[in-house]
């Protein structure tokens, strides 16, 4: 049983004709909403028909279903009802009144799903033609088994990230931050998890590894409510137990995970924010108040606040948050570099542009952590730029060769001085382990020019604390000038805009130097 990319594509050529003039924020949640129910469907008439085969009345018994981690659907919203109706002019109120029943039934739904397929605006006869489209099993354990459901939702949310952009880290990039830090075990936290791409990434890992589903707890927030519902809905058809709060907040504003200390933090913030609650007196400004007009920073400093004793954290941020020389973001960056016990900042990564959907603006990657006894006062930086396939002309993507090569040399970094025997004995006496050091095999690293360099803290003081990769890792020589223009033209762009900024700042001490023996223009 499978599903081929012909199939998908066909699904998602029909599903766009039902848009019409409907806003692409509330057709998202119309035919997402659509996937979950057949999902949840399929996988309840299953269930049942085991239950009725073994014959002892307990095919409505909702207990039945709770021991499976299946949802308990109730007549009126099973798919065979649904598709019976499909043709009904009625069909809208059908699957609205499908979903109030649903959640009825199964209280850690309530608020999440969408009940809005009854509006005007909704073309009723397309509905009803998408609805005879699904025609194949998405909820049974052979369909779970090969993990068709999720194929199905993610190259949806990858097709509405194209459309939108909002709400979606494409998968090279949560596939690599996930490869980076290894949540093995423990906590998992995203402070803005969007659709929940980063926990079903991290889902998805352990079991490659052999490891449980259950062996990492998942915590998350989402400011945006319909984003906060989709979040609910991916983990819920991943059977992932998580805690995402009981409804939207800003994390700013309203932490809701304040005693929260994790051992995995991985997120995608929203780029230069620059309207956000600042709370001026606030604890997690430890190194720092950041500026009110951009919250790159305060994202940085919430992150690290919920970092536990051993934990490690990987996030996305615009590449300017490595060389700002605004005053109260470069004071910030220096004292995270230079926190005690050998610094926070870990890794730092550039990635190649195009790799969002509709963002231009190029993004490096974060990696910190609190646990930096065999790499004390050094900073690995990885310059990935020219990787990358455009896959369109506007899109690129990383593949998983590419995404393993920058995840090994920053292991083999990272645990190149260690001994084995002291980590494995280490790691039995954690109650959460941050690395399966007895399934790795550690080699050595060696810089690589054009590419990687492990450059100690007091090279990046002589770079005052900028850490941009290009400037450590040096360039590779060539034979020939391959780099594209557009890449080239981003590059060199980017590192004039360092030039300028650097200008502007030795340009203003002069002036305030003239001006403190009277020299004042």
């Amino acid at each position: 049983m499978s599903v081929n990319l012909e199939f998908e594509n066909r699904l998602w050529e029909m599903a766009d004709k039902l848009r019409g003039n409907i806003q692409p924020s509330d057709y998202k949640d119309v035919v997402l909403g659509l996937i979950f129910l057949k999902y949840i469907s399929d996988s309840f008439e299953e269930k049942y028909n085991e239950l009725v085969t073994e014959g002892d009345g307990f095919e409505e018994d909702r207990d039945a279903y709770a021991e499976d981690n299946i949802f308990f659907v109730p007549p009126s919203a099973r798919w065979n009802f649904i598709k019976k109706s499909a043709k009904q002019s009625t069909i809208g109120q059908i699957i609205d009144e499908a979903m109030i029943a649903i959640e009825r039934e199964n209280k850690s739904l309530k608020g999440v799903l969408p009940k809005n397929y009854a509006r005007p605006e909704l073309d009723k006869a397309k509905l009803g033609e998408l609805i005879d489209l699904f025609s194949f099993n998405l909820g049974s354990k052979e369909a779970r088994t090969q993990d068709i459901l999720g194929r199905v939702y993610e190259y949806f949310l990858g097709k509405f990230g194209s459309s939108e952009g909002e709400f979606y880290t494409p998968p090279s990039i949560v596939k690599l931050l996930v490869g980076m830090i290894e949540p093995y075990k423990g906590r998992v936290y995203d402070p803005c998890c969007g659709s929940g791409g980063m926990f079903v990434q991290s889902a998805r890992f352990v079991e490659e590894h052999q490891g449980r589903r259950d062996d990492i707890y998942i915590y998350g927030q989402e400011y945006t409510a319909a984003t906060w519902k989709l979040c609910k809905m991916n983990l819920a058809i991943r059977g992932i137990d998580g805690n995402l709060g009981d409804r939207d907040a800003d994390t700013f504003g309203n932490d809701l995970h304040k005693k929260l200390r994790a051992d995995y933090i991985l997120a995608n913030p929203p780029f230069n924010i620059s309207d956000y609650t600042l709370i001026q007196d606030d604890a997690r400004w430890k190194y720092g108040i950041p500026p009110k007009n951009n919250a790159n920073y305060a994202w940085i400093q919430h992150i690290i606040s919920k970092l536990s004793p051993r934990g490690v954290a990987g996030f996305v941020l615009a590449n300017g948050s490595m060389s700002t020389s605004t005053k109260a973001e470069a004071e910030i960056r220096k004292n995270i570099i230079e926190a005690p016990n050998g610094g926070l900042v870990d890794c730092i990564v550039t990635m190649p542009p195009n790799l969002f959907y509709n963002v231009t603006i190029p993004v490096c990657l974060w990696f910190l952590s609190k646990k930096r006894e065999n790499r004390k006062d050094r900073i690995l930086f990885i310059d990935a730029r020219r990787m990358g396939t455009m896959m369109t002309r506007k899109h690129r993507e990383l593949s998983d060769e590419e995404i393993a090569k920058i995840y090994d040399t920053y292991h083999n970094w990272r645990d190149s001085n260690v001994e084995n025997e002291k980590l494995m004995v280490a790691e039995k006496a954690e109650p959460y382990q941050l690395h399966n050091y007895e399934k790795k095999e550690i080699k050595e690293y060696k810089d690589i020019l054009g590419f990687c360099k492990s450059a100690s803290i007091e090279e990046v003081r002589e770079h005052e604390y900028i850490l941009t990769p290009g400037r450590y890792v040096g360039i590779e020589n060539f034979e020939e000038d391959r780099e594209p223009f557009d890449e080239k033209m981003t590059r060199l762009t980017t590192e004039l805009a360092e030039m300028f900024a650097k200008a502007h700042k030795l340009e203003e001490e002069i002036k305030e130097r003239l001006g403190e023996i009277g020299y004042e223009f």
